[in-house]
């Protein structure tokens, strides 16, 4: 059984900063990618940021610059460094990872609300 888990969500004024934080525990025999995707009320799923294990990211367009995705794979966690917030931001985040136990799947966390206020 794999869980991921994350936190670091809440209220924030435009401008101001947050850092995600989403750890897996588990049966797990190695992580690969590791993402976050987020989803606004009334809107899919939209990717965010992918770090590989090796460290190499990638970024949505409407973030790049303002996020930072990076993973401590000692800790099996993924963080996500959010500077220069805006009310656009606003969404629930999640947390996504190809792990690999007796075979390699997609996992998904639950979500951590953040809400940018103008």
């Amino acid at each position: 059984q794999v869980q991921l888990v994350e936190s670091g969500g809440g209220l924030v004024q435009a401008g101001g900063s947050l850092r995600l934080s989403c750890a897996a525990s588990g049966s797990i025999f190695s992580i690969n990618n590791m993402n976050w995707y987020r989803q606004a009320p009334g809107k899919q799923r939209d990717f965010v940021a992918r770090i590989t294990r090796g460290g190499e990211t990638n970024y949505a367009d409407s973030v790049k610059g303002r996020f930072t995705i990076s993973r401590d794979n000692a800790k099996n966690t993924v963080y996500l460094q959010m500077n220069n917030l805006k009310p656009e931001d606003t969404a629930v985040y999640y947390c996504n990872a190809l792990i690999a136990t007796s075979t390699f799947d997609y996992y998904w966390g639950e979500g951590t609300h953040v809400t940018v206020s103008s």
